[in-house]
């Protein structure tokens, strides 16, 4: 029995790479000047993967998650999560219903397409877990019944770096959920003289509607698309190179924890979906090297004594991508 995937059309190729222009420059008219980390979280989408946003606040980590939402025609929910939110008002609860004399579930707010978990790491440990169901299995467990989420289903978390105040560092279990990490950096001063002078002609980011941000695609779109990344090829010497760079963290000197076999399927997935962004049929080299720092940076874990020298995960993955041969 052959289970590989039909290859992909060349008109197939062609029109879902439309469809990655037009909902990337949707993106793009609100999310000002950060055209790669626009990409990347559009790679998440269509790679059937949570991305977390982390930086300092106010450079766009919200607007960005909420611009990609706004793109697809579903249905997106917004969790504010703060000290005070409990595990029930994320995933639902079941209430008594007086006039029926029977209990009802109320479903929260994670039944929905697209889920943003806004500064995700200043709820409790209690309330991060709740999360780490849904994520993982699509679907909620309540009173002994599980319920399924709706398809597709993905998670869009902003966090503040967990030096700030009032923020509780996200376990491992549940950074490894997420597909992709993006950091969202300061712009430079172009950058930030572009934006400026867009605010002061009247560009409002809250307003997504008159920033021109409108639904480009429908959940039958993203399927489509979900199932054509799945089609991408890939050769076996970039498989190879996949798992020998996983393999490589985990013998790292600077690291005590290197990248899991969950690590390895995900870079896989984010290759294949930023090869099929650029109208590409299959997967290369180049493909990996673009996504294996958001793939597996937060899935790596310092040595204390190297973290107090400065020494970033970020500047691990460089070496490790220097020293292990590229297939050609």
């Amino acid at each position: 029995m052959n289970d590989t995937p039909a290859p992909l059309s060349q008109p197939e190729v062609q029109g879902f790479a439309a469809l990655a222009a037009r909902l990337a420059e949707n993106v793009n008219a609100v999310v000002l000047g950060k055209p790669e980390v626009v990409r990347l979280a559009l790679t998440a989408l269509f790679a059937q993967g949570h991305v977390l946003l982390e930086d300092v606040p106010g450079v766009g980590k919200t607007t960005l998650a909420r611009a990609v939402a706004a793109t697809v025609q579903g249905q997106w929910r917004r969790i504010q999560f703060t000290p005070d939110l409990l595990p029930s008002d994320v995933s639902g609860v079941t209430i008594f219903n007086q006039a029926t004399r029977g209990f009802e579930f109320h479903p929260g707010p994670v039944f929905a397409n697209i889920v943003i978990a806004d500064e995700i790491n200043r709820a409790s440990p209690k309330t991060q877990s709740a999360l780490l169901e849904v994520m993982e299995e699509r679907q909620v467990s309540v009173e002994g019944a599980r319920r399924p989420l709706p398809e597709p289903f993905i998670v869009a978390a902003t966090q503040n770096p967990v030096e700030y105040e009032g923020t509780y560092p996200l376990p491992e279990a549940q950074l490894d959920r997420f597909l992709l990490k993006l950091t969202v950096p300061l712009p430079n001063r172009d950058e930030e003289l572009g934006v400026l002078r867009a605010h002061h002609a009247g560009f409002d980011p809250r307003d997504l509607g008159a920033a021109g941000v409108r639904p480009v695609a429908g959940v039958a779109d993203l399927a489509a698309a979900r199932e054509a990344v799945g089609r991408v090829h890939v050769a076996e010497p970039v498989l190879g190179y996949i798992v020998d760079l996983c393999r490589a963290t985990r013998t790292a000197p600077a690291l005590e924890l290197g990248a899991s076999p969950r690590g390895a399927t995900g870079l896989l997935s984010t290759a294949k979906a930023w090869a099929w962004l650029a109208g590409r049929d299959h997967v290369t080299p180049d493909d990996v090297k673009a996504t294996a720092r958001p793939t597996l940076r937060h899935r790596l874990r310092l040595r204390p004594e190297v973290e107090l020298e400065g020494v970033g995960v970020d500047m691990v993955l460089d070496t490790v991508l220097a020293t292990v041969p590229t297939p050609r």
